[in-house]
């Protein structure tokens, strides 16, 4: 198999155009494979991605520049045969950062290459009530704290990487829909980009549900799996999904809107305008509204309570046989499976991982 042929196989798309984007490719494709082992020889990087030995070699000789990996010792595989000297990801003043917004809170993740946990916290965010502009703000704030953290640890992050519940024009960075934000055409990887400013850190922003669908094929409980589903259970619900071990994104960049799948035409009214979608059944603002309705979502005076907090007192009432409690639960789980098997039926996949307040 060539270099390109491999490529395309992992990306599903053409292989990458020019030298420099050939390369950049291929170190990624090394880097990739070293993260998921504790130590490979470079022999064993170019048996498992197929790139010729001189050229590992020689992308091996960058990657020690740049500190990224590390050569631990000498291996010795049998009694005959040249001994091997080992590789390792090191990378620990390289660091990447995630971030989610989404109704009611901020959540970020930031760690090292070597998977380090250098940041982590939760902040409690009224996205839906306040202004986009005003939700940017907040979002950059955040963000220049956490790539401040991060640089106290050593690290200074390689990208920042934003997951919004929402339709998102990756290439351009752009949140085209996210209804239950009131965000339309937001150019999001601009501003926040604007925001940081001096420290120059890339964004990108993609749907939150399909950057975790990618987070469960690589590293989660499914990982490794090529086919499968990742629920995501906030207010909104939507879907991300792995068909053939890659990403399926669709013409536009759209797949994965599994909330907005109407399974009632005589049910509530959608934050996208329509009636019955699955998440007006299954979403946290209908377990709340039911289970405990004088604190639902959108009331007037009613401050913005972690999401977590929620859930955690959902919990406890159904641990006390709460009677309202139990029946909302029941009938979310009641709408859960109706609409998993619809998604089960529309994609074929050998798993459905839940996550969110599902997964509580």
């Amino acid at each position: 198999m060539s270099n390109e042929q491999h490529l395309t196989r992992l990306s599903g798309g053409p292989p990458p155009a020019g030298p420099a984007a050939l390369r950049r490719a291929n170190l990624s494709l090394v880097l990739r494979e070293l993260r998921d082992h504790t130590s490979l020889s470079r022999a064993d990087i170019a048996d498992a991605t197929g790139l010729h030995r001189a050229t590992v070699s020689n992308l091996m000789a960058e990657l020690l520049e740049r500190r990224l990996v590390r050569e631990l010792g000498v291996e010795h595989a049998g009694a005959v045969g040249r001994p091997r000297r080992a590789v390792a990801l090191h990378g620990a003043h390289v660091g990447a950062l995630g971030m989610e917004i989404n109704v009611d809170y901020i959540a970020v993740h930031g760690t090292d290459l070597s998977g380090r946990v250098l940041v982590e916290r939760r902040v409690v965010f009224d996205a839906m009530g306040s202004r986009p502009d005003s939700a940017v703000r907040r979002l950059g704030l955040v963000a220049k704290e956490s790539v401040e953290a991060m640089a106290r640890a050593g690290a200074v992050p390689a990208g920042i990487a934003v997951a919004v519940p929402g339709l998102v024009d990756v290439a351009r960075g752009v949140v085209t829909l996210a209804p239950n934000l009131y965000w339309q055409d937001l150019p999001l990887a601009d501003q926040l980009s604007a925001m940081l400013g001096p420290l120059r850190v890339p964004v990108r922003v993609d749907n939150d549900a399909n950057l975790a669908a990618v987070a469960e094929f690589t590293s989660g409980v499914a990982a490794g799996t090529p086919d499968l589903v990742y629920l995501t259970g906030e207010v909104g619900v939507g879907g991300g999904i792995i068909s053939g071990g890659k990403l399926l994104r669709g013409a536009d960049g759209f797949s994965g809107e599994v909330g907005h799948l109407r399974v009632d035409p005589n049910g509530d009214q959608c934050g996208c305008g329509r009636i019955g979608c699955w998440e007006t059944k299954v979403g946290l603002a209908a377990l709340v509204r039911a289970a405990m309705p004088e604190q639902a979502y959108g009331l007037p005076g009613m401050p913005v309570p972690d999401p977590g907090e929620r859930v955690a007192d959902i919990a406890r009432g159904l641990a006390s046989g709460d009677r309202r409690m139990m029946q909302a639960v029941a009938q979310v789980g009641q709408w859960l499976g109706l609409g998993g098997s619809i998604v089960a039926n529309l994609f074929n996949p050998r798993v459905i991982v839940i996550g969110g307040y599902f997964a509580s």
